[in-house]
C-alpha cells in the first residue's frame, strides 16, 4: 500500500487502490464497503471497498478474515498482506478523508454532517469500481444511519445491483471484513506515519487512541492549543473536544460589526482588537510586543513599521 499520494498533501483527501483483477471484469462480482476512524478527534477518517468474483466468496471466507476491529494490528497486517497476495483475484480501493476536509466540510455555511460524507464517500468508490470495468451484481455495505434508507438510496443510486445495508456488516460479510481491514491498516499507518506541516519541533506522538475521552488524547490536545492559531490539521477541530478546549484556553477575539465599535468592545473584555495590530501605537515602540512565528516565519511585518 503506496500511501505517498496522501503523505504529499495530507491537508486534502486522497484515492488509493490496488490493480483490479482480470476475473473481476468477467465475472459477477460482490463487494464490500466499511470505513475506520470515523469517531477519533485526531487523523483521518478511511473508506475502503474489497471485490471479488461471487464465484470466489469462499476463497476469501478461507482467508479467515474478521472485522477489524476484533484484531490487533500485526493480525490486520497479515490479514492485508493475504488479501494483497491474493491479487489474482481480489482487488480493494481506498478514500482516504483527511481531518481537515472533515472539518471544512462540517463547518462551512452550507452543513455537510458526516453522515451525508460518509454516504457521498461510499457511493463515490462504488461509481470508482463500476468505472474500473468491474462486473459488480452485489454490494453490501456497513450502515450509517438507518440501515433501510441507506440501503433504498443505495439501491436507487445503483439499479441492476443487489444491496445489503446491515448494522455490524463487517462481522456478517467477510467481504465488508475485507474491506474493513484495508481501511483500518490504512488509517493506522497514516496516523503512525503522520507528517506535520506545522513548525512543532519535536511531536510527542503519544496521543493514545485519537478517541475524545481518551485522556492521553485530551493532554495531547491541550499540549498542541495554539492559543491564537488553534490546532496543527490532524485535528478534527469540527469535533466538540476541539471546539470546547479551544472556547476555555484560547484566545477570544472580538470583531468589529455595526452594533458596537470594536475597540470598545475589546476593552470591555480586556482584550486587543484586531484593529490594534494596525495601528501606530502597536509598532516597533511596544517593545512588551512578540510577534507570534507565525508572522516571523513568513516575515510578515505591521504595515506601521515598513
Amino acid at each position: 500500500m503506496d500511501l505517498s499520494p496522501f503523505e504529499a498533501d495530507n491537508s486534502v483527501s486522497c484515492r488509493l487502490s490496488s490493480q483490479i483483477p482480470d476475473v473481476c471484469k468477467t465475472e459477477d462480482c460482490c463487494l464490500g464497503i466499511d470505513e475506520a476512524g470515523r469517531g477519533p478527534v485526531l487523523g483521518p477518517m478511511v473508506y475502503g471497498i474489497c471485490f471479488c468474483p461471487v464465484s470466489k466468496k469462499e476463497d476469501l471466507k478461507n482467508l479467515k478474515v474478521a472485522d477489524s476491529k476484533t484484531l490487533s494490528e500485526d493480525e490486520r497486517e497479515n490479514l492485508f498482506q493475504k488479501l494483497d497476495e491474493s491479487s489474482s483475484y481480489v482487488g480493494w480501493a481506498l478514500q482516504i478523508l483527511s481531518p481537515n476536509t472533515i472539518s471544512t466540510s462540517m463547518l462551512q455555511r452550507t452543513k455537510y454532517n458526516l453522515n451525508a460524507l460518509s454516504h457521498d464517500t461510499a457511493i463515490g468508490l462504488v461509481q470508482y469500481a463500476l468505472d474500473s470495468g468491474v462486473q459488480l451484481k452485489e454490494v453490501y455495505v456497513d450502515t450509517v444511519g438507518p440501515a433501510e434508507k441507506y440501503e433504498e438510496k443505495l439501491s436507487q443510486r445503483f439499479p441492476g445491483i443487489t444491496v445489503t445495508v446491515r448494522p455490524k456488516a463487517d462481522s456478517l460479510f467477510p467481504i465488508v471484513s475485507a474491506a474493513s481491514i484495508c481501511a483500518k491498516v490504512a488509517r493506522d499507518r497514516v496516523v503512525k506515519g503522520w507528517k506535520f506541516t506545522e513548525d512543532l519541533g519535536e511531536v510527542d506522538t503519544d496521543y493514545g487512541s485519537g478517541y475524545p475521552n481518551d485522556p492521553k488524547t485530551k493532554a495531547w490536545l491541550l499540549k498542541y492549543l495554539d492559543p491564537v492559531f488553534g490546532y496543527p490539521q490532524f485535528v478534527r477541530f469540527s469535533w466538540s473536544t476541539a471546539q470546547t478546549l479551544m472556547d476555555s484556553k484560547a484566545v477570544s477575539i472580538n470583531w468589529d460589526d455595526e452594533e458596537e465599535d470594536g475597540e470598545k468592545s475589546a476593552r470591555k473584555q480586556k482584550n486587543k482588537s484586531m484593529l490594534s495590530y494596525f495601528s501606530a501605537a502597536n509598532g516597533s515602540d511596544d517593545q512588551n510586543h512578540q510577534t507570534h512565528r507565525f508572522f516571523t516565519d513568513r516575515k510578515l511585518k505591521s504595515p506601521c513599521t515598513l
